[in-house]
């Protein structure tokens, strides 16, 4: 009596004709018997399965448009179940390919696989190898996020110089005159139908013309013929085993694939490369300056395309096929070091430090300068680029989401990430913000030659008592810098004079003991967020000291409001005032005109007046701008929240308060 299974098998067999399908897919002779340098084809066959499988499912969370792309990818990211892994096999598998394909296509060529009468099969393969990387190419775009959205940019911008058509090419990509919405739809339509279904057709003909040829046997003769099944296909099951493994191993190690920020066309991203199969181009256009990009980008690549076609013809006698495979390790070889001189280029700062020493000779020193200074570039774009990607996904997954506006709104509302890209613009020409403690920190912004006070730590204890010490007031990070007009001013003078090495110690010693109280008062009155609790015994003396009492301190018999307005004590008009000494509204003053008659009416040293204009559009800075720059000097932005973790180590909302933490003042 049959079993269950076998009455089911053969009634499938009666309706479908799996027995016959089956033979016909596994009874394939395999000349010279099983080998594992068979493996990569039906390896490639999984690769693409899985993305097909993995791109579905992506497929159902994704919304592709400027306003949701970036939301989505969050969404599948750091919400979805197992989203990262989903997202994390696709974004490595893409990359397996790019190994799989290219070591199935040496595989070719070393064996002579691609001659009569496999060309046609041949000249498929490479087809199909040219819709791949237009595959890795398309999706690259999709998360619409800094790092894609700036590489499609330079790679649309490339395609725009092709020859007779180069223009009507990179608009039809982009949908229109600029990227946008239609951008970004043209390359999904392109990734996740036009592409896939392409390479889906030419891969049923490939593989039909594979087994109407047959399996090119390598070494024939030396080991007897086999079958398909079992040994082969337990060999390329193996393999493809061995691929996902791999896969997901990466998926794991790395914690899925990169989201950087969303897409900023306000704001170029410095570190914009493409995927690391694609440097070798990146970097081979490096050798074309100026209107030569044609040649790197068109005409050297389409000969060689060409050649690869015509291999069949050209490998037919064994002196072509010589010449074939020398000219693939060339190729390859080249492309090698390409790679590794662009990933050179780009790290070239971890290993050649700005301390070393350059080149005596002009030339070489100038080089040696350059590429010095684009790494560095590169490295700190990087970097930036990590923080401000933590940063937005911490407010993302924070208790007040993304807003409907979107995330790039979200981040053109936070000062933590805005205050800086505002300050470089707009204050960095004269102002620093670099710790003295650490000249290495990747925060610092550094001026050259500053000719303003250095605002790193603006309105802490330690900040403000650096104007009271009689070394440090006359230093560059505060009156002694470049052109200063204060150098040699009365405060300087003044605080040198009243705690300098001529004064009695012991009265020295008070005088500074009243400074630091003074400091400690003014700290309070800036009112810093997420300042340490300050002694109030220390700020009640320190107001004492600032209405009056320190006259009865100082060698010189004068005190602060002699100078200074410090609430009903003093006048307007001799130095700033001193009430509400840096809060977020006397900030806000100050830079929209610090020639007020409340700060420096007859003596402010070339600083301009950014908002002193009734009608915004004369100022150089509006409301929000300038509440995001004061916002940021003092440490006033919003904290995500940690979300709730099991063990392991900080979140990326955790991260991003470490990283507030040290930029607090």
């Amino acid at each position: 009596m049959n079993s269950p299974w076998q009455a089911v098998a053969d009634w499938l067999d009666s309706r479908a004709g799996t027995r016959k399908i089956l033979h016909e897919m596994l009874d394939e002779p395999v000349p010279g018997g099983a080998r594992w340098r068979y493996v990569w084809g039906s390896a490639l066959a999984i690769a693409f399965l899985t993305q097909v499988v993995t791109g579905l499912f992506l497929w159902m969370a994704y919304s592709p448009s400027t306003l949701t792309a970036w939301e989505s990818v969050f969404y599948i990211e750091h919400e979805m179940n197992f989203g990262w892994i989903l997202r994390g096999i696709h974004h490595f598998m893409a990359q397996a390919m790019v190994v799989l394909m290219a070591i199935h296509f040496v595989q070719v060529v070393w064996d002579g696989a691609y001659r009569a009468p496999r060309e046609l099969n041949f000249v498929i393969g490479i087809l199909l190898m040219l819709l791949v990387l237009a595959l890795a190419l398309t999706g690259y775009l999709l998360p619409w996020d800094q790092k894609g959205y700036w590489a499609t940019n330079v790679g649309t911008n490339i395609a725009s110089q092709a020859p007779l058509a180069g223009p009507q090419i990179k608009t039809l990509a982009i949908g229109g005159a600029g990227y946008g919405h239609h951008t970004l739809t043209r390359f999904f339509a392109l990734h996740a139908g036009v592409l896939p279904l392409a390479v889906g057709l030419l891969m049923v003909v490939h593989i039909a013309l594979f087994r109407r040829h047959g399996l090119h046997a390598y070494r024939p003769g030396v080991r007897p013929d086999d079958l398909f099944w079992p040994d082969q296909v337990l060999r390329d099951a193996v393999a493809a085993l061995g691929v996902l493994a791999v896969v997901l191993g990466l998926t794991v190690y790395y914690g899925g694939a990169e989201l950087t920020a969303p897409a900023d066309p306000a704001n170029p991203y410095d570190a914009a490369r493409p995927e690391w199969y694609f440097l070798f181009l990146f970097q081979f256009l490096k050798y074309f300056p100026g209107g030569t990009e044609v040649w790197g980008a068109f005409f050297i690549p389409g000969l060689l395309l060409a050649y690869l076609l015509l291999m069949p013809w050209i490998g037919r006698s064994r002196a072509g096929h010589a010449l074939n495979v020398g000219v693939l390790a060339v190729v390859l070889g080249g492309a090698v070091l390409l790679t590794a001189q662009a990933l050179h280029d780009d790290y070239y700062a971890l290993w050649n430090k700005a301390s070393d020493p350059l080149p005596e000779d002009g030339p070489r020193r100038e080089v040696e300068q350059a590429r010095r200074d684009a790494s560095e570039r590169f490295l700190r774009a990087r970097r930036e680029a990590h923080d401000e990607a933590q940063r937005v996904i911490a407010l993302a997954r924070s208790d007040g989401k993304i807003p409907p506006a979107g995330a790039l709104a979200m981040m053109y509302d936070d000062a933590y990430l805005q205050g800086p890209r505002l300050f470089r613009r707009h204050c960095a020409s004269c102002h620093n913000y670099a710790r003295p403690d650490a000249p290495d920190d990747p925060r610092n912004i550094v001026h050259s030659a500053p000719s303003a006070p250095n605002l790193f730590g603006l309105g802490s204890p330690a900040w403000i008592a650096g104007w009271l010490d009689p070394q440090r007031i006359a230093s560059p990070d505060y009156l002694g810098y470049d052109g200063s007009p204060f150098a040699d001013g009365d405060m300087v003078a003044y605080v040198q004079e009243a705690c300098g090495d001529d004064v009695d110690p012991d009265q020295r010693q008070q005088v500074r003991q009243a400074f630091a109280a003074i400091a400690v008062a003014l700290a309070e009155e800036s009112g810093l967020p997420r300042q340490e609790a300050l002694d109030p015994q220390q700020v009640a003396r320190g107001r004492a000291l600032l209405a009056g009492e320190l006259a009865d301190t100082v060698p010189s018999g004068t005190g602060c409001v002699d100078c200074h307005k410090w609430g009903d004590a003093g006048e307007l008009g001799a130095a700033p005032d001193l009430t509400g000494y840096l809060s977020r509204q006397w900030l806000l003053e100050f830079i929209r005109n610090p020639a007020a008659e409340r700060f420096y009416p007859d003596s402010n040293d070339r600083m301009p007046a950014f908002a002193p204009h009734d009608d915004p559009a004369l100022n150089q800075l509006d409301d929000q701008s300038l509440g995001l720059i004061v916002d940021w000097l003092r440490g006033d932005w919003r904290l995500a929240e940690d979300d709730d973790q099991e063990g392991g180590g900080p979140s990326a909302e955790g991260r991003v308060v470490e990283a507030a933490g040290a930029l607090t003042p």
